[in-house]
């Protein structure tokens, strides 16, 4: 059990609250001084280059230290950068959000290193432990003072003019080693379970994806609810495309384009958007908010605004016209949309002229192959297109409408039960997170002593 420390003093900041007696409670600007990255451009990368960190990293690739660099530079590029020491802390100048801005880590990689521009740099001139220093300019607290630094409207920045007001609470530098090796052991303990738990999710993923494709391919399952009346183990026929197999002896095999017409989506632009509008997707929304079906949209836009757009029936197919990859090319969800609804440009839409299931339907057109289909469809360099003159070519099992229904509603049960237990995993990892985050603050802030837990740790390791 983590115990606080015998006796504290008040720090003379409400936000922090009291701190250890005897930890002192210093501004950056008094431990070190600040400097500036280099320059140069992503262009200067190479494979085994030099290691080399830009802002951007310190968002997505590094939390608390950097052990290793994501990119690498040439020898000859090196002079456009910033040269980094081992305890260097680095800040992210600019960002998103204000809750973001000023996102560090301390640098422990041994051996050459460099920073990129828009990232600002702190050098100690005293004796601290890297790593210590590392947590506590990125805990609750430092982040806290750091929101409050940031400057702008769309971008947010951040500058040492400020940062060397950053108070950091400080205890003797034995004391900051414990901390860290203390830190150190149990964050990586909650990121293994962290990591467990992801590899739970990504297993539910995959399961319903394997589920989905049986299903619309072959069929309901023998043993579920559902199934009655429906032949469990019905006779197969060729499909007569590789990539299928075997479909059901009754079933149909039939391409998009004999099944209904193909339309553009319309034009306007995200300044027509209002809130409370008449609902309208856009292609980029088929990527981030709809998986097989759209049951509400992310945007509404205004009544003089549709004329510059398509008006969806329920039951249209809508697929993403653009894509960074040829796996996410024409992305697809069916319209379940009850009442007026519109899309935007750069999306293909496929409405049905005979009787097909609109739940079957989002799922046969986005089931593995279906996926496979579009991606060898996809034309394209850095940005993926496709079109509909190839989406007509895409071919699907069809089964009687009554299967269609059956499977629709099987799969939205079996993907409604996925989809909780995804989410209940995933709120524990959310809790994970917060226990983490609340360990650190309470460790680098004198909130517990983990001094004697530290000793305990090593002492039990080395017996």
């Amino acid at each position: 059990m983590k115990q606080p420390y015998p006796r504290y003093k008040f720090s003379g900041v409400h936000w922090l609250g009291d701190v250890p007696e005897h930890w002192d409670l210093v501004q950056l600007g008094r431990l070190g001084s600040f400097f500036k990255g280099g320059g140069g451009t992503k262009e200067d990368e190479i494979e085994g280059g030099f290691p080399c960190i830009r802002y951007g990293d310190l968002y997505t690739q590094h939390q608390f230290s950097i052990k290793r660099s994501r990119a690498g530079i040439a020898e000859t590029s090196t002079s456009k950068y910033r040269r980094l020491r081992y305890g260097d802390l680095l800040f992210a100048g600019s960002g998103e959000t204000i809750e973001e801005i000023g996102k560090s880590a301390v640098n422990l990689i041994k051996g050459p290193a460099y920073c990129g521009g828009d990232v600002i740099g702190f050098r100690p001139a005293v004796n601290v432990d890297a790593t210590f220093f590392g947590y506590a300019a990125d805990c609750h607290s430092a982040i806290y003072q750091k929101a409050c630094m940031g400057r702008g409207v769309t971008v947010m920045h951040i500058y040492s003019s400020e940062l060397k007001h950053l108070l950091i609470p400080l205890p003797p530098c034995e004391e900051q080693r414990a901390i860290a090796e203390f830190l150190d052991r149990e964050t990586a303990k909650v990121d293994a379970l962290v990591k467990r738990k992801q590899l739970l999710i990504d297993r539910l993923a995959e399961y319903r994806t394997g589920l989905i494709t049986q299903t619309v391919t072959k069929g309901l399952p023998p043993d579920v609810s559902g199934a009655e009346g429906f032949d469990s183990s019905p006779p197969m026929k060729p499909s007569g495309v590789e990539w299928l197999g075997e479909v059901p002896e009754h079933w149909n095999v039939s391409s998009l384009g004999r099944l209904g017409l193909f339309f553009k989506g319309g034009g306007g632009t995200k300044e027509d958007e209002v809130e409370g509008g008449i609902p309208c997707v856009r292609y980029g929304d088929l990527y981030t908010q709809h998986e097989f079906h759209i049951r509400q949209s992310r945007a509404g836009i205004s009544e003089d605004s549709t004329k510059k757009y398509r008006q969806l029936q329920f039951g249209d197919l809508l697929l993403a016209g653009s894509g960074e990859t040829l796996n996410e090319i024409g992305k697809s969800a069916v319209n379940l949309i009850a009442g007026r609804a519109y899309c935007g440009g750069d999306v293909i839409v496929f409405r049905p002229i005979c009787e097909i299931d609109a739940t079957f339907l989002g799922y046969a057109a986005d089931c593995l192959p279906a996926i496979y289909q579009k991606a060898c469809m996809g034309r394209g360099v850095t940005v993926m297109h496709i079109y509909s003159s190839e989406l007509k070519q895409l071919r699907m099992p069809i089964p009687p409408i009554d299967e269609q229904r059956a499977i629709g509603t099987f799969l939205d049960r079996q993907n409604e039960r996925i989809e909780t237990l995804i989410s209940q995993v995933e709120g524990a990892i959310e809790r994970l997170h917060e226990y983490r985050a609340a360990l650190i603050a309470a460790a680098v802030t004198g909130k517990i002593d983990v001094r004697n837990y530290a000793l305990i740790e090593t002492e039990g390791s080395a017996a």
